[in-house]
């Protein structure tokens, strides 16, 4: 196959192949003739000095391809920052950070709605169970063939539309189970919602109904669920319309997908239900009749069953360790919410300072100092509010940073400042400092907000990402934030009694 190059670009590529070659067959008899003068001389020495010389080439051989070896391996692998396994908190760690939490101020009533519920179950004993299924696949059905005499119940879930139904069943022995049937698996996208996967951590067990082989959707479902680490029941349902050949295809992927999994496990069943189908009768007239299909549901209860007698105290620490890890989840939540808010709160204020500030500026260059030091201030502040440490040398340098994304929107800034005075009768054709006060107070509030969003995804300080976001977000929805800010202008005019130049 020929190469679809320049003749002269092959030419050169010839050559340079030539002279490759060359060089490696004269390297190749230069080697050759000195192993044989090694070897001419080495016979005319003692036989000991021959072994001690190809020894020492020996050593020196495999000490050189130690080092290349060591030189050219592949890196090992690691785990990326985040993707390692963490274990789920203790309840002693789960009560220091709700202390940090209130004493940050945050709100952490869902934190402790959480907890009572955890309490509840512990105290009361019932075996929780979480339904997951597609409507078709014949979820209540199953519920009621497995727990024909259950009590049903209807739960709404505070915050949300969503109606959970629940079957809660007591044995003779006084046993108690609930299971709670979820009415949905998935989101248009394949992903399990928030409510789905908070109730799958509350529960003990979590059953997974299917009556074929999965779709994308409910691939992607059980795959969230499994991650959960929680034990796992993967339930085939309609067994029935399928043939032994079918079921052990679908068997062996179904325990291709749980392979990996210790707690998870695969049955197949087939909840019973009604089916039609048309007789002919000895005339030759057909008649349509419903044949009952009886349940077989005994794989599921000896699963369940197995779960639940294996060992009761190792069900109950899943169902702790999973709660745990949702409340924790809860209360980064709530110190994110209310860290956001301080925050939006903060950069407000500052955005008010920044245009008093600009209007207060008697002499020639005196806002930018009263700017600045507002900026650096600012910075502080928001890095206290997020626990984070910021240098001072970052801080000059997301100013500085700042400083030349202004420069460039200078225009842009004047116009949305300008716009915005315009609400007001009598201030919209006042310019000079009315309008650079207003230009500041954007520009302060844009800064905050990009610092904000940064310290809130990041943990930390990256001036040249800051300012790039800043920079996205300049001049972006606008029209409100810059009436209110006009509106502080005035109100400043009005009580100092400034001219139309903004100045006293």
């Amino acid at each position: 196959m020929s190469m679809n190059l320049p003749r002269s670009l092959r030419i050169l590529i010839a050559m340079a192949i030539l002279v490759l070659g060359l060089a490696a067959l004269l390297l190749l008899l230069v080697i050759g003739e000195s192993a044989l003068i090694i070897r001419v001389h080495l016979e005319a020495l003692p036989p000991w000095l021959g072994v001690l010389w190809w020894g020492a080439l020996a050593a020196l051989g495999i000490l050189l391809g130690w080092l290349l070896w060591r030189l050219l391996r592949p890196a090992p692998l690691t785990h990326e920052p985040g993707n390692e396994e963490v274990e789920p908190p203790s309840e002693a760690q789960i009560e220091r950070a709700m202390n940090q939490a209130e004493t940050l101020g945050a709100d952490i009533t869902t934190v402790r709605q959480e907890l009572a519920e955890l309490q509840r179950r512990r105290h009361s004993g019932e075996i929780h169970i979480v339904l997951f299924g597609e409507i078709s696949t014949g979820k209540s059905t199953l519920v009621r063939a497995l727990l024909p005499d259950a009590r049903t119940l209807s739960d709404v879930r505070g915050g949300t539309t969503r109606t959970l139904r629940r079957f809660e069943w007591h044995s003779p022995g006084d046993d108690r189970l609930t299971i709670t049937d979820m009415p949905g698996t998935a989101e248009a996208d394949g992903e399990l919602d928030k409510l789905a996967i908070d109730e799958a951590q509350r529960a003990h067990i979590v059953i997974y109904v299917v009556d074929s082989d999965l779709n994308r959707r409910q691939h992607q479902g059980l795959l969230a669920l499994l991650q959960l680490n929680k034990p796992l029941i993967l339930v085939l349902n309609k067994s029935d319309r399928y043939s032994p050949k079918e079921i052990d295809q679908l068997a062996t992927r179904a325990d291709k997908l749980i392979a990996e999994h210790a707690q998870a496990s695969f049955v197949q069943v087939s909840a019973g239900t009604s089916r039609h189908i048309i007789r002919r009768l000895p005339d030759g007239s057909e008649h349509e009749e419903t044949q009952n299909i009886p349940p077989r549901v005994d794989a599921l209860a000896n699963a369940l069953q197995k779960l639940i007698d294996g060992n009761q105290a190792l069900l109950d620490n899943l169902r702790d360790s999973a709660t745990f890890v949702l409340v924790n989840r809860h209360i980064d939540a709530a110190i994110s919410d209310m860290r956001r808010e301080k925050a939006d709160k903060l950069v407000d204020a500052y955005a008010m300072k920044a245009v008093v500030g600009a209007l207060a500026a008697i002499t020639p260059g005196s806002d930018l100092i009263i700017q600045g030091w507002l900026g650096t201030q600012l910075v502080k502040e928001l890095g206290e509010l997020y626990d984070t440490k910021i240098g001072k040398l970052d801080t000059e340098l997301l100013l500085k940073l700042v400083q030349q994304h202004v420069g460039r929107a200078h225009t842009l800034l004047l116009a949305i400042a300008g716009n915005a005075l315009k609400a007001f009768p009598g201030i919209g054709t006042l310019a000079g400092g009315a309008i650079h006060a207003v230009a500041y107070g954007i520009i302060f509030r844009t800064l905050g907000r990009a610092l904000t969003t940064t310290l809130a995804t990041r943990g930390e300080l990256h001036p040249r990402q800051t300012a790039k976001l800043f920079e996205e977000t300049l001049g972006e929805n606008l029209e409100t934030p810059a009436r209110n800010l006009a509106k502080v202008v005035v109100e400043n005019i009005g009580k100092d009694g400034k001219g139309s130049d903004g100045r006293a």
